[in-house]
């Protein structure tokens, strides 16, 4: 499960908190930390687009063996990166190669605003990995006209005909994710999970007569799949070496067999050759073995992710996208959030949870904070900011789970924006102050708590499927709900103080307060366009969450909505209260996944978390045309480049910074491409 940031960071500081493929954003909001040394974060600017860049701190304090090792897992990271794109739409390559043959060979005008369009619109394509927006879903729409296109393609010799011509500037597969109440989500979407003819129905019918060896350990049918119906039949295409994908998997494991081969230590070294073998061989019983082997491989200054992970893509939730992160600790402030982790249980002890839903035993909770050396697939170029995995709730409860906060990226985040935004949606003046004062560490612990408690915490009763199955479309959205209520719940308590985090719990808990309703009700309204629904899971969460309590604290005028000068505020009177009803909301939301009831979670996110105030939604994106900086943020990679001597022995590895955002795009293009049966 990831957190994500989405917007600038200008925003981030008021909604961070949410994990997971969120695949949103918070600094500018911040008081900037002071950098070392002079780094320029900031590379370009484009539609709602800001591209940054990050450092990798300790990356000379490693071992050259442990710098081979995050360079293999790099390598084998960007190996699997087209396969991201073909997951998103089945026509994305093709198009991305047509374009990008067009970009590199065009020699007429660039000079005219059509030209300018197509740059704009070919770079949002690479940002969201392909043709529909990263966040929203729905599809890109270029600002050219189809016989400007035309006429590229025929000057630059390049070809792009049919279906993957049109649907550039038509309205077929207009949402990639579609999570609309009443509707067949599989047919709506255009995600390519899911073959022609694939219906809601097939899948739920499909899945349910698929029976786990062992109930109570669920293998994860259909994530590492596409559904299809050949001659009616519904039939998987697996994602494994001589499957589907496999020149690219096959791409991939060869880099992981050059990391097994040098491997921190032996733990780490099992979980790469788990993870070889279920790319190999694409069993899901591989894969839970391989996710228990890597969850108890805590040793070590260099881990990863990779591989179909997170489900958020899928409208039914089966099926997970490719992504790869590789991380090195950053080992002063692990230490300092690891009091998180060894008090879980108290933390499960003392929630406002049923006595059924509690664990009775929180057990291998890890956080660390890490900075990146390099992310591919659905992590980048928007990448999160927290990750908590494994998913499987039973690997989770048995053995545990990893929580890493990205702090390198974080702190690329903070350091590449301004103040203008808080400065408008904020109530008054205490309010900016607890922002600029605390708003930093209110997000960081959040994020922790978000993590490491919130996805640890409470427990399915006997005989209850897994979310995906019971929740089905809402799943995500509540999982990713109830964890933000958990770090909300215990930001406003003094044993974060007691338990030396923050110097004034009360301060750090209100900025906290603060960021979230003002995120959850106005601010992250910038990214929707007005009239439209909120389809995003993190989103939803974050608004079902804030309005749920909006309304409940009506009669003792708890938030209190504020009109003056014609401007919308929503001002926090009574942060006790608050909590309480916070509270309130995680016991409910806990009784929802832990009896699978799925009326009850319709109701919530129908309720609450999709539609919006239109009078509001106008008056924010109104408010926000005074600000230049863009919405969502995302990154260029470091370069690592191997040196090596005439033998072909690796002697060193150098990080290079990219230069330009194109120049990163046209390169993996041409470098990591192992897709020929759809390029």
């Amino acid at each position: 499960m990831k957190l994500k940031t989405v917007l600038s960071f200008a925003l981030l500081a008021s909604f961070l908190l949410s994990c997971g493929n969120d695949k949103s954003e918070k600094t500018s909001d911040s008081t900037k930390e002071k950098e070392s040394t002079a780094f320029n974060h900031n590379v370009e600017q484009f539609a709602d687009i800001k591209i940054l860049r990050y450092q990798i701190p300790g990356w000379e304090q490693l071992t050259l063996k442990e710098q081979k090792l995050v360079y293999y897992l790099t390598q084998a990271g960007l190996a699997g990166r087209d396969m991201m794109w073909d997951q998103n739409y089945r026509h994305n390559l093709k198009i991305r190669k047509a374009l990008e043959h067009v970009y590199a060979n065009y020699k007429g005008d660039k000079t005219t605003d059509n030209w300018s369009a197509f740059e704009t619109y070919l770079k949002r394509v690479w940002f969201s990995n392909g043709i529909h927006h990263h966040y929203s879903n729905a599809k890109l729409k270029p600002e050219f006209s189809s016989d400007y296109l035309k006429q590229l393609l025929a000057e630059t010799n390049t070809s792009l005909e049919g279906e993957a011509f049109d649907v550039i500037f038509n309205d077929a597969d207009s949402k990639k994710v579609n999570q609309a109440k009443g509707v067949d989500n599989v047919a709506l979407s255009a995600v390519n999970f899911y073959g022609p003819n694939v219906t809601n129905a097939d899948v739920e019918s499909f899945y349910k007569a698929m029976i786990s060896p062992n109930p109570e350990k669920p293998l994860s049918y259909g994530l590492n799949s596409q559904l299809v119906k050949e001659n009616g039949v519904l039939k998987e295409r697996i994602y494994k070496s001589g499957g589907l994908y496999g020149s690219a998997i096959d791409e991939i494991v060869k880099w992981l067999e050059l990391a097994k081969g040098v491997a921190e230590n032996d733990a780490q070294g099992n979980a790469l050759g788990l993870l070889i073998e279920y790319y190999k061989t694409g069993d899901l019983q591989t894969w839970d073995d391989y996710n228990v082997a890597w969850t108890a491989a805590t040793d070590g200054n260099v881990d990863y992710i990779n591989s179909f992970i997170e489900v958020y893509n899928d409208p039914l939730g089966y099926r997970g996208s490719y992504e790869s992160i590789i991380q090195i600790n950053d080992f002063d402030m692990s230490q300092k959030m690891k009091v998180l982790s060894d008090n879980a249980q108290w933390f499960e002890d003392n929630s406002p949870l049923m006595d059924a839903h509690k664990k009775k035993n929180v057990v291998g909770v890890t956080y660390k904070v890490v900075n990146v050396a390099g992310e591919a697939g659905d992590a980048s170029p928007s990448t999160p900011i927290g990750v908590n995995l494994p998913n499987a709730n039973w690997i989770r409860a048995a053995v545990g789970s990893k929580s890493v906060s990205l702090g390198n990226i974080i702190h690329a985040y903070n350091n590449a924006g301004s103040t203008g935004r808080l400065k408008e949606f904020v109530h008054d003046e205490e309010e900016l102050k607890l922002e600029e004062e605390h708003g930093q560490l209110a997000d960081k612990l959040h994020t922790a708590l978000h993590e490491v408690i919130g996805h640890a915490s409470g427990q399915l009763n006997p005989g209850v499927g897994e979310t995906k199955e019971t929740l089905k479309n809402y799943a995500s959205t509540l999982e990713e709900g109830r964890a933000d209520l958990v770090g909300l719940y215990y930001l406003y308590n003094s044993k974060l103080q007691e338990l030396g985090l923050v110097k004034d719990w009360k301060t750090v808990g209100m900025a906290a307060y603060d960021g979230y309703i003002r995120n959850g009700l106005m601010t992250q309204l910038i990214r929707l366009n007005l009239g439209d629904d909120v389809e995003e899971a993190h989103m939803r969460n974050r608004q079902w969450v804030s309005a749920w309590a909006f309304e409940k604290g009506k009669a003792d005028n708890v938030i209190e909505k504020v009109t003056r000068n014609g401007k919308t505020y929503f001002n926090i009177n009574d942060y006790a209260k608050l909590r309480k009803i916070f509270g309130e909301l995680l016991r409910e939301t806990q009784r929802i996944k832990s009896e699978g009831d799925y009326a009850a979670v319709e109701a919530l996110v129908e309720g609450y978390g999709v539609k919006v105030d239109q009078a509001i939604h106008a008056e924010v994106l109104e408010r926000n045309k005074q600000f230049t900086s863009a919405p969502y943020s995302g990154f260029v990679n470091p370069v690592l480049v191997a040196e090596k001597n005439d033998a072909g022995e690796i002697i060193a590895i150098k990080v290079t910074q990219p230069e330009t955002f194109p120049g990163q795009m046209l390169e993996y293009s041409k470098n990591y491409s192992f897709l020929p049966e759809v390029n």
